[in-house]
């Protein structure tokens, strides 16, 4: 059986910035053991397998792995899947509802002149806040020092609207930079309140990387140890939403623009959103813009 993928550079208008993306569209009768073993293969951050949905008024069952592991929820996959899924739609709809491990993922789709621009996910699950970690612990993980820390908003901690990450805030770009993850304290600390990834990001941000307003970068698990990831969605919504909770305004509507991979040479852009009401958060979004890259079939051996 010929099965179809296409690949997307996800967070990015133009070729070989963002983050990869594979989407797997005929992916019916796949076991869960293959859709895993493909994810090691192809070795992206995420590959996504698309599947009819159990229920007919969404559009589709999707699925996420990275090489290591099947995930509840992420980011780029979802604003890519939709991506790759409007644009081969002869009637493209405004938006589109997915089934996944973490619930119902709402995906808006925005077009100019007929053209699809971007797509933006809604969080599936409310902003949960984990007990804090020390600035050391925290700091250890990714080679820096306490000092390097800023805690005057935050201390560092687990966050999630639907998938876990430790979260930090750093004084200077220039320690941004400097951060390399360091595998013993990783694996002496991590995973901890399900989070398995370090997302971690500073407001010092030079002019010449306008229009972003926050810098970020996330080291992960990949297949051959620790990695960082270009753009990570699920992250980067799960820190809006806190810097949110934290904004005394009562309604209305925060949004941020966030540069991920600037240091890696897959710059990306994640523009964020989260909605207040009362004090409260309504809901956070994420999204931005992709770039097709290639597009294929594959035969697993063995089938028919």
């Amino acid at each position: 059986m010929q099965r179809r993928y296409i690949t997307v550079d996800v967070f990015t208008g133009r070729a070989f910035g963002g983050n990869q993306l594979a989407v797997v569209l005929d992916a019916g009768g796949l076991s869960t053991a293959q859709m895993q073993a493909i994810a090691t293969e192809i070795n992206y951050s995420e590959t996504t397998f698309v599947l009819p949905p159990r229920d007919k008024a969404h559009d589709a069952e999707v699925r996420i792995f990275t090489p290591v592991v099947e995930i509840a929820f992420a980011g780029h996959p979802n604003v890519g899947t939709a991506f790759v899924l409007t644009s081969m739609a002869k009637e493209p709809k405004p938006r589109l509802l997915f089934e996944e491990k973490a619930g119902l993922v709402p995906v808006e789709i925005v077009k100019e002149q007929g053209r699809v621009v971007r797509t933006e996910l809604t969080a599936p699950q409310p902003l949960a806040r984990h007990a804090p970690l020390s600035p050391a612990e925290a700091a250890s993980c990714i080679s820096l020092s306490a000092d390097d820390i800023k805690t005057d908003n935050h201390a560092p901690h687990v966050v999630t609207v639907g998938n876990a990450f430790l979260v930090m805030e750093l004084h200077s770009r220039e320690a941004l930079k400097r951060a390399r993850p360091d595998a013993a304290a990783y694996g002496k600390i991590l995973p901890r309140d399900g989070a398995r990834s370090v997302w971690f990001y500073t407001r010092d941000v030079p002019a010449a990387e306008a229009p972003c307003e926050r810098q970020a970068r996330m080291f992960m698990r990949g297949a051959s140890g620790l990695v960082e990831d270009p753009a990570t969605g699920s992250a980067t919504v799960a820190a809006a939403a806190l810097l949110a909770d934290l904004d005394p305004m009562g309604d209305g509507e925060l949004k941020l623009t966030v540069g991920q991979g600037f240091d890696m040479g897959r710059p990306s852009l994640l523009l964020t959103r989260v909605r207040k009401q009362d004090g409260r958060i309504v809901s956070a979004h994420v999204g931005g813009q992709c770039v097709q890259m290639m597009e294929g079939t594959f035969r697993l051996a063995g089938e028919e």
